[in-house]
């Protein structure tokens, strides 16, 4: 994905986006909020899709990918939050849905809850219809079973093979044991770690992990109103958010809904599957598992 755009943000940074299918202007525009080490081609297989039908914001995190953070950029996920703000403003809509994965979920609710922010209360300019949370969660994980693991890395001089190795062990929570392990998978995982290698600094990463520990949503929820349709995506087999954060998340948002499993469009065939959830399945189902919460009837391509 190399055609993109680039905003200057207030504080210096920028940001690096792509608006896919810009000549569909009738429909809400769906804007992916890709999570930490992740960036915005990561969800091509599905948002290429969506892109059939209406615009499709993908955008990279600042300092990843082909934005740029500001030098020692002690960011948070209200810093993310408010990145995102701005990009959408930026582009003028006036309504928008969103998709947020694993920190970008996290990110995706600090910017709904910015209107009620304790000391910087920001109303935002448009209207949000829809958001879906992939595998995410509300709170930052205290248990050590899990969250993002990143291998030590050796200090000798490393080889590219030891550098592709390091990423492919970092890359073990993202998946089931069954899914890694089958001969099926392997050139698709070898593709995700030469993908991993390219304008994806250890030190952002770090810095994500961080923000994604230091965040407080503490009586928030309550403030989210019911005309906001919510949809949460997450798999049984996840080992980096666990998966009992879909009980927590219909507590709080009481209207909200989980993604449907059979075999009906806008279903999924099961809940067996982990953290990266666009690995699994046919990118047409997830197509139809978005379409079909956006418009309450059976997508078409």
């Amino acid at each position: 994905m190399n055609d993109y755009s680039i905003l200057q943000l207030p504080d210096g940074a920028q940001l690096a986006y792509e608006v896919l299918g810009s000549n569909h202007k009738t429909s809400v525009p769906f804007v992916f909020v890709c999570g930490t080490t992740s960036c915005r081609g990561d969800t091509k297989k599905v948002s290429s899709l969506l892109a059939k039908c209406r615009q499709v914001l993908v955008y990279d995190h600042r300092g990843m990918g082909d934005s740029q953070s500001l030098e020692d950029d002690p960011f948070t996920i209200e810093t993310l939050a408010r990145d995102l703000l701005s990009l959408i403003h930026h582009l003028q809509w006036t309504e928008v849905a969103l998709c947020g994965h694993s920190m970008g979920g996290i990110v995706v609710q600090s910017l709904l809850f910015l209107p009620f922010h304790r000391t910087n209360p920001t109303p935002l300019p448009f209207r949000v219809t829809h958001v879906v949370l992939a595998c995410t969660t509300f709170t930052p994980i205290r248990d050590p079973k899990y969250g993002l693991k990143i291998p030590s890395i050796p200090k000798s001089r490393l080889t590219l093979e030891m550098i592709k190795e390091t990423v492919r062990l970092s890359m073990l929570p993202s998946y089931d044991p069954e899914w890694f392990a089958s001969e099926a998978n392997q050139e698709r995982i070898r593709e995700i770690v030469d993908r991993s290698l390219i304008d994806r600094p250890l030190k952002t990463i770090l810095q994500q992990k961080r923000a994604s520990s230091q965040y407080d949503f503490t009586g928030l929820h309550s403030r989210l109103s019911p005309d906001t349709q919510f949809m949460i995506i997450h798999g049984e087999l996840d080992q980096v958010v666990p998966f009992s954060e879909v009980r927590g998340f219909l507590r709080l948002i009481p209207w909200a809904r989980v993604v449907p499993v059979g075999n009906a469009p806008g279903s999924v065939p099961t809940l067996r599957f982990g953290h990266d959830w666009v690995e699994y399945f046919n990118p047409q189902v997830w197509y139809n598992v978005y379409e079909m919460f956006l418009q309450g009837e059976k997508a078409r391509l």
